[in-house]
């Protein structure tokens, strides 16, 4: 059992954030978790994956499924009909960054992924919705909060909940870490903190958009310490 966490927020391809943020944890004394999102907008989304990939396999690190894991899952499955909504979210950058130029047809870059990285996208398929960690719930999105049993929301909610979790009371006497929402919506500031309220941190800095990758440093107590890059 870890003494603390080590939380990453949303990373969208930004490779060098990614490994510059991992400078600061400790493997020997912090579980890693991250939120979920490592791929699209930015530019080394195959570099990500493959990074946490490796984490997972050998570092006893937990990914959390994100919306834009989902997004890229589905194109792959059903490219004709998830097209237009995987590029309108950046799933362009992606195909890139696993080869795709204008030279290809998106078949191509389907086949050509399915083809080589059947590990991976077993790897991200099976992917958990949530992690929970002492009086801790590590989540993507969040959690539908007006239900008995938060355990039961649905799957699109725990990757794409936004304003019912985040104005719905917490009563659950646990601590809700999530990203999937940047902290300066949140924040309504347009600063990129990180956001406490209610018994609920919200990490997502922005780091594709110029703002900030956090590393969120728990323990049994609360909030430790805290890192960006």
């Amino acid at each position: 059992m870890y003494n603390e966490v080590f939380v990453v927020g949303d990373i969208h391809g930004e490779y060098k954030k990614f490994k510059e943020i991992l400078k600061y944890w400790d493997s020997n004394r912090q579980q890693l978790i991250l939120l979920g999102d490592l791929c699209d907008r930015g530019l080394q989304s195959y570099e990500c994956f493959y990074l946490a990939k490796y984490l997972c396999d050998n570092c006893g690190a937990i990914l959390i499924k994100g919306n834009h894991e989902d997004l890229f899952l589905k194109f792959l499955n059903k490219t004709e009909d998830f097209k237009e909504n995987y590029i309108k979210n950046g799933g362009l950058k992606t195909l890139e960054s696993f080869g795709y130029s204008e030279n290809n047809t998106f078949k191509d870059i389907v086949l050509d992924i399915k083809k080589n990285n059947d590990k991976l996208i077993e790897f991200l398929t099976y992917l958990p919705n949530f992690y929970e960690w002492n009086d801790y719930i590590f989540v993507h999105a969040g959690v539908n909060l007006k239900i008995n049993n938060w355990k039961d929301t649905s799957i699109r909610d725990f990757m794409w909940i936004r304003e019912d979790f985040h104005f719905t009371p917490n009563r659950l006497n646990k601590t809700i870490v999530f990203g999937h929402t940047e902290t300066k919506i949140l924040n309504k500031n347009n600063k990129y903190d990180i956001w406490i309220h209610d018994n609920k941190i919200g990490i997502d800095g922005g780091a594709v958009y110029g703002g900030y990758l956090y590393g969120l440093i728990l323990d049994v107590h609360g909030i430790k310490d805290y890192v960006y890059v």
